[in-house]
């Protein structure tokens, strides 16, 4: 038995709570999200519009400022939010993956900095953030440490894996242009157990998946992966791993239309990106230097892309020519993001325009 490329779509979107609208807390969003790809400041919070029936996003805020969510460097070493009891697991889970990809870098080495005195730094850096620290703040208690070491200095090797958490410093997504960080209290964990939980998550929210699109999702090394799938008591269907008692939609479940937030984690956690975007539209919506662009869903895949239109609409550009219906689906959903938008900004991902340029255009509507 092998399941259909429908029925994995249907997965993903079911347990990524895609398929309706849920009542729950943020919270225990989050936590079925698993980790939401948190490197543009707006993301988390129209991620958790496009899942949470009634979504007041001061809920989100409360949860940064209280630490009750946490926004952090791990999986391929960018920023997303999650639990407190996730990070916890997936700091753990992803140090060597995150150490490796700096320390054993040729920057890292020009340096002429050694590893142990990299880590007798980060000693110093952690116990210097125990309160908020700014980024010039972090650099300048660096520089006094090490020196010039040169370009791109020593915060780019030790911010990709030190246990700190970004701090909320306003603007109208929490976290503004202005970084702030703060050590994270963390207790110790075994590396291998922290990766097999890790892997356990990551199949309550993305699964059924294979080692593949595990490796995708981490970058931990596949035989590190296939060492700790051996400790969990999963469902193996064709390649694809899951957790026991989770079962998988039909393939002809209907699936509303999403106006998607750029990074939406359900375009980045797979190695066969087609679960949720065609293979002809891959390079349209994830740019040469990785940025992934707020997308259309239709029918549970990518149908297009988004953003905001000048006179304050929903700037609609479909890569295949859709229905009425399917337009006026859309519609719906862009009146509900103008009005969530309208009060924190309206002009959301308005730096990253230049990538309208050169898209496969069907059909463009102001919705």
């Amino acid at each position: 038995m092998t399941y259909t490329a429908r029925q994995l779509n249907r997965a993903t979107l079911d347990r990524q709570m895609l398929l309706r609208r849920e009542p729950v807390d943020v919270l225990t969003a989050v936590e079925r999200i698993v980790a939401i790809q948190a490197q543009e400041p707006a993301s988390p919070y129209i991620a958790l519009w496009n899942r949470i029936e009634g979504f007041d996003p001061a809920d989100l805020d409360q949860a940064f400022t209280s630490g009750a969510i946490r926004k952090a460097a791990m999986m391929r070493i960018t920023l997303h939010a999650v639990t407190v009891a996730d990070h916890e697991v997936f700091h753990h889970a992803m140090l060597p993956v995150l150490r490796a990809s700096r320390l054993n870098d040729k920057r890292f080495r020009a340096m002429g900095l050694t590893i142990e005195r990299a880590d007798e730094v980060l000693a110093h850096l952690l116990e210097f953030a125990a309160e908020p620290r700014t980024k010039p703040e972090l650099e300048e208690l660096l520089h006094s440490h090490v020196g010039d070491v040169g370009e791109p200095g020593i915060w780019w090797a030790l911010a990709a894996y030190a246990p700190m958490v970004r701090v909320p410093t306003g603007g109208p997504w929490a976290f503004g242009p202005r970084l702030s960080l703060q050590t994270a209290v963390i207790e110790p964990r075994e590396r291998m157990a922290a990766l097999t939980e890790m892997l356990r998550r990551y199949l309550t929210g993305f699964g059924p998946a294979t080692i593949a699109d595990m490796n995708q999702f981490t970058m931990v090394p596949r035989t590190s992966i296939k060492e700790a799938l051996e400790r969990l008591d999963l469902v193996k269907t064709g390649d694809h791993y899951d957790v026991p008692d989770r079962t998988v939609p039909d393939e002809d479940t209907p699936a509303p239309p999403r106006l998607m937030a750029m990074w939406d984690s359900t375009l980045l956690a797979y190695a066969d990106r087609s679960r949720i975007i065609p293979d002809q539209y891959r390079k349209a919506v994830i740019r040469n230097n990785g940025d992934t662009l707020p997308t259309l869903l239709v029918d549970g895949h990518v149908a297009g892309v988004w953003r905001p239109a000048e006179d304050g609409g929903i700037e609609a550009t479909a890569f295949h020519a859709l229905s009425e219906e399917q337009w006026a689906g859309l519609a719906e959903e862009a009146r509900a993001l103008r009005k969530f938008l309208g009060d924190r900004d309206p002009q959301v991902y308005r730096r990253f325009n230049r990538w309208w340029a050169g898209l496969p255009v069907s059909d463009v509507r102001v919705l």
